[in-house]
């Protein structure tokens, strides 16, 4: 990723003295010029109402007026909106990621004022407060009761009038006709709570207070710096970043943490609630409508003091951000393969530098392109080798598949299944770890071999039996088992190939009977209500045993639980993604470090068919910086990222040949210089996604080379047809 500084400057933020302006829309169109009317001073930010086309839009003053245009057909600027002015960092962060990403600043604003609800002053409420009482005023009991209220503390709502007083809305409305209580227009706009910098945090072991006071000491100082916190899981790493939050607030300044899955952050949002005595502003998907207004609006005006979102959250209009943590900052949830693509942690390094405020990028496996910014010293480190009041790292075993052979029908190795039976005798907890949704990821015929497909999608109809249904986790389509095989017309001949989460609990309570277990996977604990009574349930020992997917790899906390199996460990490594191998070693790394957080010592039991593979031996071993380091050797022969640069081209259409024609002209104008290779055009993976067929061209360039303006003479050199997509993905994160 190029550093901010070779980026093109943000726009002009100086007073506009010129009766035009350039507003930005958040559409993926350039500005639009508009004439200013009388009266009305603009300033770069300011958020502004303007026809557009036939109808008004909501747009952000970018600077002068690009010219060019009559003035007779200019249209006049509508007005100024009731909403905070975008920060002048926020409009140089929206050109910055415009620029690098090669999308429009329009699509970039979008994620911006992502809530146009919130871009309008909230409509005024009238509340009531006390009166003066009538001659004739006649004192019943509810009526003194209201009354009273009203003379205590601010003007109040009718509702809440009657609802505090006891009485009926009658009485109230009876109050203020005969003027005993009086109206009040109130704009709503109301404040979150405060967390409180100045509550004691827990004791920290010198380790642990020593690198929280270096992430002080910068936040205190100010400026960019990036700071690496690498810590085993259970080293107390969020502790030390709420140390330095706590600092940020004391100097008055906003603070924002970016969580790979905070929708299912249920006990970081439990522990920032004890230790700041408040809850943050949180931001992601699940939210309201409502929440999200009130949100972005308190944010905007200073009003959140420490918000805490999905990677979305880097876009809000801070006006004195202080402080920027990415934990897990190795996680593939931060980029985003949809619309404007980008990957959170990057933009939060740049977001970071063009405020010049320190940011802390926060793993117990921090990725490679992390760690080789330590090693070449733009990133600063602060390291944690040991857990919080000196629990130990769990054993980690490689159970051998070829060794160990299953039973038919079964996918837990008679040596998982025995410590199984061991742990949860002794009255503790076990996870058993599977990467795959529902009862079983694919379906086929035995009459014929007819496999059950997504209709929309390259891909295997994947069985959720307890939903009786079979589903494309791609694009969400469902349907029930067919009666008849698609194939050959046969009855009742389908069968379930290879284990998921569902089948796999299956066979645990054939192992256990009356095991209390629990499923969690995306598709069973969907709503942070839903996450909220998983871990209650789990910390209270209402369950014994806990089958899940990825999201029970991330920051969860629970003493009891002392064995994690992995079954299907080479699940990820197969394939030729990039990142194979470190992903599924910071997946396994990750997951394994659920077990034995607390007193009791844990244990890990991998079964792989690879036991000689890198990765399983790295794990087995506790050796990260031995597979690091032939990680970083690998890349730098092939000149890959993070030696390297990658920019992808995904070519889609409805119409294969149409798609494929289109993918041979940009093959025919790619970039000839020397140093530049593309590879493609080739079927994607998934060569058919949501009904679009899909091709794919890979360009790679030296370390020293921004393909940016490669890619825009490319794309400028090509004519592709309207009805064809081309999305471009910088620095690509998955090959799908």
């Amino acid at each position: 990723m190029d550093s901010p500084q070779s980026s093109a400057e943000g726009p002009n933020t100086q007073h506009i003295a010129a009766r035009q302006v350039a507003v930005l829309l958040p559409l993926p169109l350039p500005p639009y010029d508009y004439r200013v009317p009388d009266g009305l001073a603009l300033t770069p930010g300011d958020l502004v109402e303007v026809p557009f086309g036939r109808r008004s839009a909501i747009g952000v003053v970018w600077g002068d007026a690009a010219g060019g245009i009559a003035e007779a057909r200019l249209r006049d600027v509508s007005g100024r909106v009731q909403a905070p002015p975008l920060p002048e960092v926020s409009l140089r962060f929206v050109r910055w990621v415009a620029d690098y990403t090669l999308h429009s600043a329009g699509a970039v604003l979008k994620m911006v004022v992502s809530v146009p609800d919130a871009l309008k002053a909230p409509k005024p409420t009238v509340a009531y407060t006390q009166g003066t009482l009538p001659s004739d005023f006649r004192v019943t009991p509810a009526r003194a009761r209201v009354l009273a209220i009203a003379a205590e503390g601010p003007p109040r709502a009718a509702i809440e009038l009657a609802r505090e007083a006891a009485a009926g809305p009658s009485v109230v409305r009876g109050l203020v006709t005969m003027g005993a209580l009086l109206p009040v227009t109130l704009a709503v706009e109301p404040a979150p709570p405060l967390p409180d910098a100045d509550t004691p945090g827990p004791t920290l072991s010198p380790e642990q207070a020593a690198a929280a006071q270096a992430l002080e000491a910068r936040v205190q100082a100010g400026g960019f710096s990036v700071t690496v916190l690498d810590g085993v899981p259970g080293a107390g790493k969020t502790e030390i970043y709420f140390q330095a939050i706590a600092r940020a607030l004391g100097a008055g300044r906003q603070a924002l943490v970016l969580l790979p899955e905070i929708a299912l952050s249920v006990q970081w949002l439990q522990r920032f609630r004890e230790r700041f005595g408040a809850p943050p502003t949180v931001w992601h998907s699940n939210l309201t409508q409502a929440e999200r207004r009130a949100n972005w609006r308190a944010v905007a005006l200073g009003r959140a003091r420490v918000v805490v979102g999905a990677r979305s959250a880097l876009f809000l209009p801070f006006p004195d951000l202080g402080l920027l943590v990415v934990d897990e900052e190795h996680d593939a949830a931060f980029k985003q393969e949809e619309g404007v693509v980008y990957n959170a942690r990057d933009m939060a390094v740049v977001r970071a530098q063009l405020g010049r405020i320190p940011i802390a990028l926060v793993s117990a496996t921090p990725s490679l392109e992390t760690v080789i910014n330590v090693r070449a010293g733009r990133y600063q480190a602060l390291h944690l080798p040991d857990r919080h009041l000196r629990a130990r790292m769990p054993e980690i075993s490689i159970v051998d598949m070829r060794q160990d052979r299953l039973p038919a029908g079964r996918w837990l190795a008679p040596a998982l299944a025995r410590t199984l039976k061991e742990t949860l005798a002794a009255g503790q907890q076990a996870m058993l770890f599977l990467n795959r949704r529902g009862y079983a990821p694919l379906t086929l015929c035995r009459a014929c071999g007819h496999r059950l497909r997504c209709p929309q999608c390259t891909a295997w109809l994947v069985e959720h039996r307890r939903q009786a249904r079979l589903q494309c986790h791609h694009c969400g389509y469902a349907a029930g088992l067919p009666e008849l095989c698609p194939g050959c017309g046969v009855a009742g001949r389908f069968a379930a190939c290879g284990p998921g989460v569902e089948r796999l609990a299956e066979e645990a309570v054939a192992l256990l009977p009356g095991v209390r277990h629990v499923i969690a996977a995306s598709d069973t604990v969907e709503t942070p209500r839903a996450a909220e009574e998983l871990v209650r349930r789990i910390e209270d020992h209402e369950i014994d045993l806990v089958i899940g997917t990825q999201i029970v790899a991330k920051g969860y906390h629970f003493p009891l639980l002392t064995l994690v199996g992995v079954v299907d460990a080479d699940l990820g490594l197969s394939g030729g993604d990039l990142r194979a191998a470190e992903r599924t070693y910071q997946l396994l790394y990750q997951v394994a470090g659920r077990a034995g957080r607390a007193d009791q010592p844990g244990r890990v039991l991998l079964q792989t068919y690879m036991p000689e593979h890198p990765v399983m031996k790295a794990l087995a071993s506790g050796d990260r910086e031995r597979f690091l380091d032939a990680e970083a050797d690998a890349r730098r022969q092939a000149g890959m990222p993070p030696f390297g640069r990658l920019v992808a081209l995904i070519v889609s259409g409805t119409h294969e040949a149409e798609v494929d024609n289109a993918a041979r002209v940009l093959a025919r104008a790619a970039p000839r210089t020397s140093g530049i290779e593309v590879f493609g055009p080739a079927p994607a993976p998934l060569a058919l996604l949501r009904g679009r067929h899909r091709r794919r061209l890979l360009m790679k360039t030296p370390k020293d080379v921004a393909p940016q303006p490669l890619i825009r003479q490319w794309l400028g050199a090509a004519r592709v047809s309207e009805r064809i997509r081309v999305q471009i993905d910088v620095d690509p994160y998955s090959f799908l």
